[in-house]
This record gives C-alpha cells, sequence and structure tokens, in this order.
C-alpha cells in the first residue's frame, strides 16, 4: 500500500498544535496546499468574471477548474456542478425548485437515518405544497436502513427520494444503488447526501444512481464550501428564483451571487491533494483520486476496526450499533456520563471529540438518546495515527 501516514500528516500544519484530532465528521483540517491556494486568490490579482481583462478571466478559470475538480472527485460532469455555501444551502436551493413541480396527492421519501439538511427541506417543502412525507426507519437494533421498505414506500406518486451515502451519527453505508433503482422504475429523483461519505471512499455518482448528489469540501480537507452534482440536463430543466441580470444557463443559474473564488481555488487545490494520498497512483486526477481515497479508505478501516474493539472492550462504555463496513465513525456513551461531560474531559486532554446530535436529529429521537445529550463521536479521517487511537482509548477508559 502506498499511503504513507506520516507524509500526509506533513501536509496538515494545524497538526503541529498538538491535538488529536476525532473531530473530522464535523470538519476536517485544511491542507497546506489548500491554504496556499487561498491565499494565492486573496494576495492575487483575480477580478469578477469578465473575458475582459487577465484578473477577470482567471476568475473564469478558477470557477471553471473547480467544477472539472469536483466533477473528478465524484464522478460527474463539470457542467452540472453547482457551488453554494453549504450542503444545507444547497439542498433548500434544490428543493424550493424541485417543489414547483409538486402537487397534492404527491409525496416525498426520507429517512430517519440522515442528517437533517437531508430531511427538514424536504420535509419543510412538502408541508407548503400539501406533499405526503413518508419515512423510511432504520434498525435500531443494528444501525442499518432495510432496503425492502422502499418497495412499499416508493409508488408513482413518488416526487423524490432523500438518502445519505453514510451516517454522520454512526457511519451506516445504506445500499443508496439499490433505493435508487426502487425510485427510478416509479419515475421518482434520488437526492443523495454525499457529505460524510465523500471524505472517506471512492464516489461514483452514476453507480449510485444519484440525480442530485451533494458534497462539503471541508469534510475532504478543503475549505467552507459546498458542491451539488447533477446531470446538466437535469440543472436546466428545473426553474428557480434568481435576479433578473444573472445567467439563466445552468449551473450559474442556481449560483446566487458573487462566488468566493479563494475558496473555489481551496476546492481544486483540495481535490488535487487528494489525488495524492497514493503518491504511486498513476492516470488522469479522476484516476488518482479513486486510488488514493481507496487507500487511505484502508488504511483507515484498520484504524477503525482497532478503535471500536477497544471502546468495546472498555467497562462502561456503549457504542450505538452500526452495520460493518460503513464510515469510520462511532458514536458512544460513558455510563453515568453527560455526553458533554465526556466531550469536556477528553478535550482537557487534548482530544478533540464532538458530543449531542450533530444535526442527525431524526436518528437521536429515535434511538430515544437527543434529549439526554445525544451521544459521543469519533471520526477516524486519514491523518489519525495507532498512536491517537491509543490515546482516546485511554482517556475514555479513565472517564468509564
Amino acid at each position: 500500500m502506498a499511503f504513507d501516514v506520516e507524509r500526509v500528516r506533513a501536509e496538515y500544519p494545524a497538526l503541529d498544535e498538538g491535538f488529536v484530532h476525532f473531530d473530522g465528521a464535523a470538519g476536517t483540517l485544511v491542507a497546506e496546499p489548500v491554504a496556499r491556494a487561498v491565499a494565492s486568490v486573496l494576495r492575487g490579482a483575480v477580478a469578477n468574471r469578465t473575458t475582459a481583462f487577465a484578473p477577470g478571466r482567471r476568475a473564469l478559470r478558477i470557477l471553471a477548474d473547480a467544477r472539472a475538480a469536483v466533477a473528478d472527485l465524484v464522478g460527474a460532469d463539470p457542467d452540472g456542478v453547482v457551488f453554494g455555501p453549504s450542503a444545507t444551502a444547497l439542498t433548500y436551493t434544490v428543493a424550493r425548485s424541485l417543489a414547483r413541480t409538486w402537487r397534492p396527492g404527491d409525496n416525498v421519501v426520507v429517512s430517519r437515518l440522515d442528517h437533517d439538511a437531508n430531511v427538514r427541506p424536504w420535509v419543510q417543502l412538502a408541508g407548503q405544497h400539501g406533499v405526503q412525507v413518508r419515512w423510511a426507519e432504520f434498525d435500531p437494533q443494528t444501525g442499518a436502513l432495510p432496503i425492502g421498505q422502499y418497495g412499499e414506500l416508493v409508488d408513482d406518486r413518488t416526487r423524490l427520494v432523500a438518502v445519505t451515502a453514510a451516517s454522520n451519527a454512526i457511519g451506516t453505508r445504506p445500499d443508496v444503488a439499490a433505493v435508487a433503482a426502487t425510485a427510478h422504475a416509479a419515475g421518482a429523483l434520488v437526492y443523495v447526501d454525499g457529505v460524510h461519505a465523500t471524505p472517506h471512499l471512492p464516489t461514483d455518482v452514476t453507480a449510485l444512481g444519484a440525480d442530485f448528489y451533494v458534497t462539503s469540501a471541508y469534510k475532504w480537507s478543503g475549505p467552507h464550501i459546498a458542491a451539488c452534482a447533477a446531470a446538466p440536463q437535469l440543472w436546466a430543466g428545473t426553474a428557480t428564483d434568481k435576479l433578473l441580470p444573472s445567467p439563466d444557463e445552468a449551473p450559474e443559474r442556481f449560483e446566487l451571487g458573487t462566488p468566493s473564488f479563494e475558496q473555489l481555488a481551496g476546492v481544486t487545490a483540495a481535490v488535487e491533494f487528494l489525488a495524492t494520498l497514493d503518491d504511486t497512483a498513476p492516470g488522469t486526477r479522476r484516476e488518482r483520486v479513486t486510488a488514493s481515497l481507496a487507500a487511505a479508505h484502508r488504511y483507515d478501516t484498520r484504524l477503525f476496526q482497532t478503535l471500536l474493539e477497544g471502546l468495546r472492550s472498555t467497562p462502561g462504555v456503549r457504542i450505538l450499533p452500526a452495520p460493518e463496513g460503513g464510515a469510520p465513525t462511532v458514536s458512544f456513551r460513558v455510563a453515568g456520563q453527560h455526553p458533554a461531560e465526556t466531550s469536556a474531559a477528553l478535550g482537557e486532554k487534548g482530544i478533540c471529540v464532538f458530543a449531542g446530535d450533530y444535526y442527525a436529529y431524526e436518528y437521536f429521537q429515535t434511538m430515544g438518546l437527543r434529549d439526554s445529550g445525544g451521544a459521543v463521536r469519533a471520526s477516524v479521517y486519514h491523518y489519525t495515527t495507532d498512536d491517537d487511537v491509543t490515546r482516546l482509548l485511554e482517556a475514555v477508559a479513565a472517564q468509564a
């Protein structure tokens, strides 16, 4: 395996501060090449978009490069990549646009396993348009999202199915392709939340069957900006509110206001960096980023198994169940402690973990844990080390 964690860690200057980071599910550290790219735009002559002079042409190139980078990361068409300030904002934009065609008697299907950003926009827009909301339930005993239920939930009045590619709470990776096949057979669109999945394994939106796929760059070593990928013809056939002078063409029609060119440059740099995680990977950037994420995934999986086994063997620790093969993320509680107390105690030791519901609102409501503080979440990323895992396990054991 050509993944060298020490070489990779050297590209994250924030690691020099000495904290142990298991908080990647909430946002990863920024790689040095990304910081340089962002700073370069801020320091350089980059104007708003125009072909009239060089600084304006640079802005056009920065935007085009970022679309191409995201397309290589997720296997999409660059002309179908729309940027926005966050996955939540983009999902609201798409929901408002698609809901224009919904009618009373239609329905949408959402999942209780999802981050609320892929639930509430659809629920709220459905309520505004008199559309029924149908819920896909996860199995509380296993953390799995049973696929068979979609055959009963989806019918010829289903307009959209929203599903996560990986749970940000427990890492579960549903069979999105099977969900999409059921939805498409009924003529429904599929909106996939790829925010937690994209950082941890190669993504192919076509293989997933995603009509829309949203991802956030700050979850994969980039800046705070998000992208939603869809087929250009799908964007072209979707109406949206916009200013009269702004472009009528997609994808620009869905990007409200002037984009952040420095963040877009950071997106391109982040994808370029991800493509170097396996420094022996040959081929196109798409081929290199796919091979690199696969190599990082193998590394993450080994570390995560060590973490899981350690937590399971620690008396007083309760792990929230999840199927094997998910994203390297675990939620747990320490007996007798409020999750926020556990998180703060670990934080005092320089170990960064989050506590709460992490916006997985429906999941924690269903599990009966939200009102009592949710859980503590630890997520492995490709800069995590064996020593990091040991420090976390020792610190949790001291709290249990």
